[in-house]
């Protein structure tokens, strides 16, 4: 406490005693009462002068702040298949129980494979390796201090972006130790199989088949291609240390409707060790019919091109753009039309949609004509003013025609539109609400109608193009979009009237990614069922294996885990318990395992990245040389940390209720002894 606040304490102390004294002692004969009513009169101006002084005391507390060791282990099966696992397990206990490194630093451990996981159960078992992503997820929860990164892993990253160009904060650094052997070998192996999802029956299809080598001599191997276990290519390619690299490019035709597995493999060579990545299966699935979709714009603008390449991500679509009062031989073919700021040019289309009764996807703007789209159809109408808006979406979560959960809407940029209430006159369901200047408006941004004759959607602004490219930004991708647009295509597209029971799922599955099969029950009403019981019965088609798992639910669709399941071709059924609905369907497991497709550590590329990072690659034969690195960096030396924490002397309620009392006693006494 400074020395002024403790002399004002002592003036206010004899101010409250004069005071005091010369109200009741002051040319006054001193009695006991006098004085209990002194005291009292000397706790309330005391008390009233202290609240005013308000004394202070700055109290210091120390800690010793330490960096972060994050401890970061590769939980991959491509560790095992490396022969690297026993020795990981031995790094990871002596690091994690080094008494030398728990006194200089705060330690985390963790362990990784598609995403990091805050266990130290190491099984060696992940089916995928994502080091960005690692990296990343380390890099937002340690922020602030220094960080040193001791990363196990064999360098091999089978999923997402290059981790040797991760951005991360300036004060961490990388310290890998390689795990597996380093040692290089002679091998061929299929890098990469290309081909369309989709083909179309009695068309061809392209197979694009990129093969590697890794040696020094001159090699030839024959490469063959089978279809359904029916070879139908063969071509013999040759290799050396130079020309190491090969594409071979041929077309398939497609001959049946279904799922095709196609297998391409090559022949070994001699003392080739690693035979897992000599072969590659892929699946197609072919179909016999396409939707086409035409674009009618009398405009330019960047939302039309966004529409057709969203929309042809799923090569069972085409699109056309075409101007109005074009050809009706287009027009014909048509079987979804989206009309992209319609005027009155319009007119003619729109009488040959009504006529068609075909499905319509209409997009509003700036350069609508309103007094013409008001006029022209039935669904909507807008009265508009001269004004713009910037409006912002907002996810209906109650949505329930088609799953959308895959999507959010969070952070996407506002839509352009003019300002004006928008009157709706047919059933509708709103995938998207407005929301404009930070209030969420009930009126939707973008609804289907649920109209069982004319199936219809509308989006109420422009510059959708922008959403595209934040759903970019957040997801690396442009999947989830995407399927956004792909599942309202396919409603629009769909003749049929709405089941109670809509299946989602991929008809082929890579055997290392994320296996799920989606699914959305109705009640009588068509109201999305949050209480039902599905059911899924899987059974493989060789009759091996069958058995049933109960559809968790997951906000507004149902959902199966896959996982697990062996490679080879499955028929399920999916059952309504309590009621007499099923749905039936087939998919395919394809035998492929990433994590087997290397023959060695790649402790170069590791090298690089501690050397971007300020750190050093260490061997396991080296650790005490790294444990000695670190703790006599003086980069990561404990620091002192001084908080001053300033408190107040005294608890303003308690002085408030003493004043209040030595008041109300004082006036008591006297009222009491007649003094008032």
């Amino acid at each position: 406490m400074q020395t002024t606040t403790v002399v004002l304490i002592f003036l206010a102390a004899i101010f409250s005693f004069a005071f005091a004294w010369f109200q009741y002692f002051f040319k006054k004969k001193e009695n006991r009462i006098n004085k209990i009513l002194a005291f009292l009169r000397f706790i309330m101006v005391f008390g009233l002068l202290v609240l005013l002084i308000n004394p202070k005391f700055t109290k210091n507390n120390y800690s010793l702040e330490k960096s972060n060791l994050i401890l970061a282990i590769d939980n991959s099966s491509s560790i095992a298949s490396l022969e690297g696992d026993s020795i990981a397990k031995a790094i990871f206990n002596n690091l994690s129980k080094n008494m030398s490194l728990l006194e200089r630093f705060d330690l985390a451990t963790y362990s990784f494979g598609e995403s990091l996981d805050d266990s130290d159960s190491l099984n060696f078992d992940k089916p995928i390796t994502n080091i960005a992503k690692t990296l990343a997820s380390i890099n937002d929860i340690h922020r602030g201090g220094n960080s040193a990164i001791i990363l196990l892993s064999d360098g091999n990253s089978t999923f997402g972006p290059d981790y040797e160009f991760e951005t991360l904060n300036n004060d961490i650094n990388i310290y890998p130790i390689v795990l597996g052997d380093t040692t290089t070998y002679e091998d061929i192996r299929i890098s990469q199989v290309n081909s369309n999802k989709y083909a179309f029956l009695k068309n061809s299809y392209p197979l694009e088949v990129n093969i590697a080598y890794s040696g020094d001599r001159s090699i030839e191997t024959p490469v063959r291609i089978f279809v359904e276990n029916k070879e139908v290519y063969r071509e013999l390619i040759k290799l050396n240390a130079n020309q190491n690299n090969i594409t071979v490019n041929t077309l398939l035709d497609a001959s049946s409707v279904g799922i095709q597995n196609i297998r391409v493999q090559i022949d070994s060579i001699n003392n080739e060790k690693n035979l897992g990545n000599n072969k590659k299966t892929i699946a197609i699935e072919v179909i016999d019919e396409k939707t086409n979709i035409t674009i009618v714009s009398s405009i330019k603008h960047p939302d039309i091109g966004m529409l057709k390449k969203a929309i042809e991500s799923n090569e069972q679509r085409v699109v056309n753009i075409i101007a109005p009062n074009s050809s009706k031989e287009i027009l014909e073919d048509t079987d979804v039309f989206i009309l992209y700021q319609p005027n009155r040019s319009f007119g003619e289309t729109y009488n040959f949609i009504k006529n068609k009764r075909a499905s319509i996807f209409t997009v509003t703007g700036l350069q609508t004509d309103w007094n013409f789209l008001n006029q022209i159809q039935n669904s909507f109408s807008k009265e508009v003013y001269n004004q713009s808006e910037a409006i912002v979406p907002v996810k209906n979560e109650a949505f329930s025609l088609f799953d959308i959960s895959t999507i959010s809407f969070a952070g996407y940029p506002p839509l352009k539109s003019n300002l004006g209430e928008i009157l709706i006159t047919k059933p509708f369901e709103t995938i998207a609400y407005q929301k404009i200047k930070g209030v969420n408006l009930n009126e939707p941004l973008l609804l289907i109608f649920d109209d069982k004759d004319v199936k219809e959607a509308t989006l109420f602004g422009e510059d959708i193009w922008k959403w595209r490219m934040q759903a970019y930004r957040e997801d690396k991708g442009f999947d989830y979009f995407d399927n956004l647009i792909s599942k309202t295509m396919l409603y629009l597209s769909d003749s049929n009237q709405k089941s109670r029971l809509e299946l989602d799922y991929e008809t082929i599955f890579n055997g290392s990614a994320d296996m799920n099969l989606m699914a959305a029950y109705f009640d009588e009403t068509y109201t999305f069922d949050s209480n039902a019981n599905l059911i899924l019965s899987l059974e493989k088609s060789d009759g091996v294996f069958s058995g049933e798992r109960p559809m968790l639910l997951k906000t507004n669709s149902y959902e199966a885990d896959l996982s697990g399941l062996e490679a080879g071709e499955y028929n399920f059924i999916v059952t309504v318990k309590d009621e007499n609905l099923k749905k039936t369907g087939r998919f395919t497991v394809l035998d492929f395992d990433l994590e087997s497709q290397f023959s060695s550590s790649n402790d170069k590329k590791l090298k690089r990245l501690a050397e971007k990072t300020g750190g050093e690659l260490y061997y396991p034969s080296q650790l005490n040389s790294l444990i000695e690195s670190l703790t006599s960096n003086l980069q990561y030396t404990p620091t002192q940390k001084n908080t001053k924490n300033v408190v107040s002397l005294i608890d303003f309620h308690w002085l408030l209720a003493i004043i209040v009392l030595a008041l109300a006693l004082e006036w008591f006494i006297r009222k009491y002894n007649g003094l008032l």
